[in-house]
Formats: C-alpha cells, sequence, structure tokens
C-alpha cells in the first residue's frame, strides 16, 4: 500500500538570484501582500485553532509568526510549517478545519519562493551560508549509514554542477526543484522496503557448476575418453603418453586460447556458447549441491579471454547474488597473479546485448596450481542491467529471456587462470532477520502496544536520520500521521514505513540546517558534529559524535581533534580523499576524455582506470602519513600499479593495486603535475594542450586563475600553410604577440610550456616530429622555467606559501560547503600560518580547519 501526498513545488537555493544580486544593488523585497491576501487567511481559518492565542500545541503559535522570512526571525518556524504541510502531517485528519488541496498549494507556493529569495538575500548581506541540501554522493551514503544497506538509491538523482571553486557540495548551487522532491520521496520508500523484510526468509537458489560437466555438455565423447584414459592409468599403471597412445579419439593439447582442459593428459577442447535456444543455461535448484572435490578438469582462461556462463531466467529479482570460484594460477612459475573481473548481461535478440561491470572489486588469484582456493563476488540484483523478457517470453523462446556473466581475465601480463568449480548463491543473508530490519525495528515486533511501540522507532530513528533528538512535539506529529494511516495498512510495519519515509523526506534530513542560531560559543553541537562527519566521511555522524554533542564535550579542543583523528583513521575516510581530490582537480574531465586512437592506438581502458585512481590514492598516501602539502607539487614517490609502472618506465610491479613505490630523479615523475591522468584530461586527447594546462595550474594548484578573455579573441588560423611550418610555442608565442591576447596568455602560456615534454596520455617524450622538445619559456616576472623539472623547483623555491595557502582556501570552502568570501581572508591567512609553522602536514591541516573559528562559528 502506498500514501500519496501534495506534490510540493520547491526550488531552493537557486544561483540566479545570488548572482543577481552581486550584479545589481537591487534588494528584493518580502512578498507580504501576498502572504496577507491569499495565506495568512488560510492559516487562521485552518491552524489558529491549535496554534493561536488560545492553544498553542506543541508551544508553537502561526499566528504571530513574522512573514518577513528576509529580515524576521522565524525561519526556522516557517521551515516547519513548509515540511508539515508539504508532507500531509498537517493539518491532523480529525481536525475541524481541513485544507484544500489548491491551498496546501497555494501555502506551499508562497514559502517555496520565499526561502529561496531569503536565502540568497542573507547570503548576499552576510556574505556566506553554509545552508544546503545533501549531494547526490553525501545522500547515497547518509542512506547507506543509517539503513545499513549497501545499495545506491542516488543513481537517478540528476547530477550537481561545480561552482567555481570546481566543489559540487557548494550551498550556492545546491538547490532542489519539485521533481526533486517527488523523487526524495519515492527513493525514501524504496529504500525503507529494501531494508526492511516481511514473512520467512526467501528461498534462494543454486547453481553449482563443475568444468567437469561444462565440457561435457560440449563434447560428451571428450570427457568419455578423458576418464577413459585417467582410469586406465591408475588401475593398469600406464604412463600418460601410454594411455594418450590407446586412447581412441584424441583431443587438442596445445591450445593457446580459452578451453576446457583436462591437466591430466593435458587434452583439451574450447568452449562454445549462444544466446537462442537456451542451449547453455544452467538450471538452478533450491537445495544448495554439495562441493565436490578438487578436480582436473578446468577451464583455463588466459589473459584477455573471458568464459561466459549462462543462467537461464533463474535468478531472483532482488537481493544480493554471492558467485565463487575455486580457481588458482595456471602456472606455478608466473610471478604475476591473474586478475580476474565478474561481468554481468543478457542477450536477447542479434542485436540486444548489454554487459555491465558487477562485483565492486577485482580478484588477484594467488593460489598455487596445486592448491586451489575459493574466491567470491557479491552482486546487488536491483543495482545491475536484467534481461527486460524475464517473466514475459519462456527460457528458449525469443527474445531471449536469460541473462549470463562472464568471468574476464584482466590481468596486464600474459599469465592464465584455471578454474574447476563455480558456485552460484541468490539471495544471500548473514541473518534473517537482517540486521539493516531489525536496526529500525527495534526488539522484535512490539505489537503488544502498538503506540509505545511506533514511538520507540520513531525515536530512534529520527535521532539518527536527523542528526540530533527530536523534539517530543516532532514525534508527536509523526505519531499523529500514524495514526492517521495505520487503518489504511495492513499492519503497523507498513504503516511506520510510510510514516518514516516523510522523516527521510523532511529537509531536517536533506539538508544540513542550523539547528540554531549561531553565538560566541559557536554553531550548536549537533551541528557542529554533522559539519564534521560530512567533512570527513561525507555521510551522517556517528553514535561516538552524537554522543559527544549530547554531553556538550565535542567543542572541547583536545576532544575535538581526538575526533578528528579518529574518523580520518576510519574507512570512511576514504570518501574525503575520493570526493575532494575528484573535485579540487577537476578529475571529471578525465571521465569524458577520448583518446585519438590515430595517435596513441587502442588505449588500455584498465590503464584509463588506473590514471583516474592515481591523484585519489596520492591524497591518501599524503594523508595517511601526514606528509607535507608540498608533495604535491613535488615528492620522492608515486602511487601506482602494474600498469602505471609500465606506462612511466619504472622498473616492473605485480598486480593492479595501487601502492607507493619509491623514486629516483631521473623518473621524472612525483606530486601532481606528472601524474598522466591530469596530464591527459588537460590534453585535447591527440596531442598536449600547454593552454588548458597553464590554466589548470592557476586555477586548481595556485587558486591565482586568469583573466577571462576578452570579446572576439582571434584563434590561430591553421589552414594557413606557414602556421603550419611551426612548431606548437611558435605558434603560441605568434598568438601572444596581439595585443589583445597578451596579458592573458604572458601570465598563462609559460607555465603550460613547462609540460611539453609530456605527451597527450601523460608519457614522457623528448622529440615531437623529430625536433627535440623546447620546454623552456619565460614567465611575466622574466624567470625562466626550464621544462617541469625547472617548474617544480620555482614553485616549491618562490610559491609555497602561495600553494599552502591555496590548499587551505580549498579544503575550508569544501569543509564548510560554501564559497569563501572576502570576510574569510584572515582565518585562511591564520589558518596557513600555523600549517607553515607546524610543517606543513595535510592532517595537520584537516585538524587546523576543524579547530578554527572558521569552522566552528559560521
Amino acid at each position: 500500500m502506498r500514501v500519496y501526498f501534495l506534490a510540493t513545488a520547491i526550488v531552493l537555493l537557486g544561483g540566479g538570484l545570488a548572482k543577481g544580486l552581486a550584479k545589481r544593488e537591487v534588494v528584493p523585497e518580502p512578498r507580504l501582500a501576498k502572504f496577507r491576501a491569499e495565506v495568512d487567511p488560510v492559516l487562521k481559518r485552518v491552524c489558529v485553532g491549535c496554534h493561536g492565542p488560545g492553544k498553542q500545541k506543541g508551544k508553537f503559535r502561526v499566528d504571530t509568526l513574522d512573514p518577513n522570512l528576509l529580515k524576521g526571525k522565524d525561519v526556522k518556524w516557517w521551515l516547519e510549517v513548509f515540511d508539515v504541510v508539504g508532507n500531509g502531517e498537517m493539518p491532523p485528519e480529525d481536525a475541524e478545519a481541513q485544507l484544500t488541496d489548491a491551498e496546501k498549494a497555494r501555502i506551499v507556493d508562497w514559502l517555496s519562493g520565499e526561502i529561496q529569495v531569503a536565502s540568497e538575500v542573507r547570503r548576499s548581506e552576510q556574505g556566506h551560508t553554509s545552508f544546503r541540501r545533501l549531494t547526490r554522493y553525501e545522500y547515497r551514503y547518509a542512506l547507506q549509514g543509517l539503513l545499513g544497506i549497501p545499495h545506491d538509491f542516488s543513481r537517478d538523482l540528476p547530477p550537481e554542477t561545480a561552482s567555481e571553486d570546481g566543489f559540487k557540495n557548494s550551498s550556492e548551487l545546491l538547490q532542489m526543484t519539485a521533481v526533486q522532491f517527488e523523487q526524495y520521496r519515492e527513493l525514501a520508500r524504496k529504500a525503507l522496503e529494501r531494508a526492511t523484510v516481511r514473512g520467512p526468509r526467501p528461498q534462494a537458489v543454486y547453481y553449482g557448476i563443475s568444468m567437469r560437466d561444462a565440457a561435457k555438455r560440449i563434447n560428451a565423447k571428450y570427457t568419455a575418453n578423458i576418464e577413459g584414459t585417467r582410469k586406465r592409468i591408475k588401475e593398469e599403471g600406464l604412463t600418460v603418453e601410454e594411455a594418450f597412445q590407446q586412447q581412441g579419439e584424441k583431443f587438442e593439447r596445445n591450445h593457446n586460447g580459452i578451453h576446457y582442459r583436462d591437466l591430466v593428459t593435458g587434452q583439451g577442447i574450447g568452449p562454445s556458447w549462444s544466446y537462442n535456444g537456451a542451449k547453455h543455461a544452467w538450471i538452478p535448484t533450491t537445495t544448495r549441491p554439495e562441493v565436490p572435490p578438487v578436480s582436473p578438469d578446468i577451464v583455463m582462461i588466459p589473459a584477455n579471454a573471458r568464459y561466459i556462463i549462462d543462467v537461464g531466467d533463474g535468478l531472483p529479482d532482488v537481493g544480493n547474488m554471492r558467485v565463487r570460484i575455486r580457481a588458482a594460477r595456471y602456472s606455478a612459475e608466473d610471478t604475476h597473479p591473474p586478475t580476474l573481473r565478474l561481468y554481468f548481461g543478457n542477450q536477447a535478440s542479434n542485436d540486444s546485448r548489454v554487459t555491465m561491470r558487477a562485483g565492486e572489486h577485482d580478484i588477484p588469484v594467488t593460489s598455487h596450481p596445486d592448491k586451489p582456493e575459493f574466491y567470491h563476488w557479491d552482486v546487488r540484483l536491483s543495482e545491475i542491467a536484467r534481461n527486460a523478457y524475464r517473466h514475459i517470453t519462456k527460457l528458449g523462446d525469443l527474445p531471449n529471456p536469460a541473462e549470463f556473466f562472464h568471468i574476464r581475465n584482466v590481468s596486464s601480463k600474459k599469465v592464465a587462470v584455471q578454474i574447476d568449480y563455480v558456485e552460484i548463491t541468490a539471495p544471500t543473508f548473514d541473518q534473517w532477520p537482517p540486521e539493516s530490519h531489525t536496526r529500525i525495528f527495534l526488539d522484535g515486533q512490539g505489537k503488544a502496544n502498538e503506540d509505545k511501540y511506533a514511538r520507540k522507532v520513531l525515536k530512534h530513528f529520527m535521532r539518527r536520520a536527523w542528526r540530533r533528538p527530536a523534539t517530543g512535539s516532532e514525534i508527536d506529529q509523526k505519531m499523529a500521521l500514524v495514526a492517521k494511516l495505520r487503518p489504511q495498512c495492513e499492519d503497523l510495519q507498513e504503516a511506520l514505513v510510510e510514516v518514516l519515509a516523510t522523516v527521510l523526506a523532511s529537509p531536517k534530513f536533506l539538508y544540513l540546517v542550523r539547528d540554531g542560531e549561531a553565538g560566541q560559543e559557536g554553531i550548536p553541537d549537533y551541528e557542529l558534529a554533522s559539519r564534521l562527519s560530512f567533512f570527513l566521511w561525507s555521510s551522517q555522524p556517528d553514535a561516538k559524535l552524537l554522543r559527544l554533542a549530547k554531553q556538550g564535550r565535542l567543542r572541547n579542543p583536545k576532544v575535538l581533534e581526538r575526533q578528528a583523528k579518529r574518523m580520518l583513521s576510519d574507512p570512511k575516510a576514504k570518501r574525503l580523499a575520493k570526493h575532494f581530490t575528484r573535485q579540487w582537480l577537476g578529475l571529471e574531465l578525465l571521465d569524458f576524455l577520448k583518446v585519438d586512437t590515430g595517435a596513441h592506438g587502442r588505449f588500455d581502458p584498465l590503464l584509463m582506470e588506473a590514471m583516474k585512481e592515481e591523484p585519489v590514492a596520492f591524497f591518501a598516501e599524503v594523508l595517511r602519513g601526514n606528509r607535507p602539502v608540498t608533495d604535491f607539487l613535488q615528492s620522492d614517490f608515486a602511487m601506482v600499479n602494474d600498469r602505471l609502472a609500465s606506462h612511466y618506465k619504472l622498473p616492473e610491479l605485480t598486480g593492479d593495486h595501487l601502492r607507493p613505490v619509491k623514486l629516483k630523479p631521473s623518473d621524472r615523475r612525483g606530486g601532481l603535475l606528472t601524474q598522466a591522468g591530469l596530464l591527459a584530461m588537460n590534453s585535447d586527447g591527440k596531442d598536449s594542450h600547454p593552454l588548458k594546462r597553464g590554466i589548470w595550474l592557476l586555477e586548481n594548484i595556485l587558486n591565482d586563475p586568469p583573466p577571462p578573455p576578452p570579446p572576439a579573441v582571434p584563434e590561430i588560423d591553421l589552414a594557413d600553410p606557414e602556421i603550419l611550418k611551426l612548431t606548437l610555442k611558435q605558434r603560441m608565442e605568434q598568438h601572444r604577440d596581439d595585443p589583445a591576447c597578451y596579458s592573458c596568455h604572458a601570465k598563462i602560456d609559460p607555465w603550460g610550456i613547462a609540460f611539453e615534454n609530456f605527451d597527450a596520455v601523460g608519457k614522457w617524450r623528448d622529440s615531437i616530429d623529430k625536433e627535440p622538445v623546447d620546454a623552456t619559456s619565460k614567465l611575466f616576472n622574466k624567470h625562466e622555467l626550464r621544462g617541469m623539472a625547472g617548474l617544480k623547483e620555482y614553485l616549491l623555491a618562490n610559491r609555497q606559501d602561495q600553494f599552502a595557502r591555496a590548499m587551505t582556501h580549498k579544503l575550508a570552502a569544501y569543509a564548510l560547503g560554501r564559497p569563501l568570501t572576502f570576510g574569510d581572508r584572515a582565518q585562511v591567512d591564520g589558518i596557513t600560518a600555523k600549517l607553515r609553522e607546524q610543517g606543513d602536514g595535510l592532517q595537520d591541516l584537516i585538524i587546523l580547519i576543524v579547530k578554527s573559528d572558521l569552522f566552528q562559528l559560521k
């Protein structure tokens, strides 16, 4: 059963008004006339009876609220009105006066507009606000942490745009539309339905597939002959060669590609698969098959090959699927372990095939050929592309409803893997009911006293969802909604799920809101806990932070520092490394880069993955060791895996995981500036792009963006044959000679030219078109840069203070979720000075920001 509430049209925190205020000295006025004519009469008719001079339920009077949200002090209460009216919680069902749909729309329309304007005006007047909606990734992590399920419910939300600083968590851009508001309510309901369960444990289905049985399906004569030969070896004491010679039909022993193989005689046959007719589909059972002993019948998968297993249409719609394989390295002499990746897909017809990566990690197979081990992937069936014809056509008919997965050997070296047994189970549960259910519905069903139990569930859930204890009146409002819905629902659980969905669709969950006014003592403790957790974890504060906030101890400097260090050592701190680094450096550009195959051949997609991961891993390593932030300019180590080491011409490495590797000066790497991903994203995919690289350095690294280009700037005429005779550097110098271009390019070009020894994909080069690379340039202050080495030397000798301040500025803007203003300058300078005094450690910088007035008072 579903209960649909009023569609709420809200547009919060739009960026257009702020830009308008910045350009014009026109201050918007509150729509008081509209309030008095259209909203106030409705509130007096419907609400004043319970929230007026005679009664003040919840200690709240609607008749005394200041309707001037731009200047008044009642914004918090108006947000409450917006929340309860939009969610259909007020007026209660038993109230004598009820709102019509038109009246509800009138109230919500006026409030949504006033909230937006008030937010922008206060930002313009005060210079800043951290009042903002959660980003998509914060929403995902918050739901996962709150409900205890790994599903991603944010995938269908629209992406955020980046602020001028490059951050997606900036308050100036995180607005909400009416469509999004309804989307959040539906997502909340889906998430709660996924986290909670009903009835007995679902029946699992099982696949147990031995490679002996798989080979037998391809060629029964092959398996019969092999078994006969192995029997003669065992019973007659024959050697392998003697038994092989006596075998009737013999099979290939020198396969190069993927094949089924008998490890005793060395014979094998190739696999076969086609989508039609269900010829290769395996049928699941409802009893778990017994795991067979290790077998010499294996499938051998060489590098870059894949092995397909057709699972028909037997998998459930939702739940976790566990894919287990018993595997080992094929050759004991291989020093590199083969790496496997899982894919899931379907093919309904000739021109309809879908394949996507499944499982969140690749598996390096390290076990010896004589001692195979089990490895597994977990796959959420609701989050992968399912066959649209399941439950529509029969297995064997067309369109084909079957699904398959394939195991691909993605090793960078020519190493093979052997598998003798595959087991698939779906759905899997560690316990029943699952932990996600019991963390919501506490202590069993508790049906003896529904009201008491519902209040207990709501109090516990609202405290965790809203990141603070819910007030008695807030719980009473939700209890009233439970009472309203309960007669329409099958049981209390169904009613509570609907009410809990309104908790998750509330601004108190979706927004990082001020829980009170900041004074000399700083922002309220619960807000400080949320600000800290969303900075370091991109998610909700944990029980320890909330407990310290409740005790009023969190803002104690020593306590705050201990908590920050505890959080930075937690695995969830990887989110800071990922999201701050990607936004700070603009790594999204790399997601859309198309490498020119004519210039660089087929580019290895797994190398591109490593290029995207390297900056994040580098930041995480600097943070882990509290290394100086100047390591971002130049370091004596790099974070690489086997593919990146080869790309950089470093000593050979084993495995696809990134790890710190010591560098020599001759390696020409270290820091961020020479990382292949950052070099590639600032190219055009075919050749280097000094202009892009120079602008990126100024904007992202030094926080000193160049001025925008003047209108009607002439472009370089690449059709002119005389222009084509020039080197790239000469073309840029000629372009810079134009007076209209000089002011910008004199600041940009020298930085970008220093990168010229690196091509479009970040490889080192000494020549271009058989001519030596000229990477020397002169800055506008006439200082000469001699390539990348000269650039790094200059930055370390002359720009350390600027870079340290830029890092402080960027991290503080991300931590606060708002652009920094001129009013923040003194605080940023103070933090930077302390950072330099303490040795520039990245972890020290984060703790300095957390302990600062900048973080705690605004």
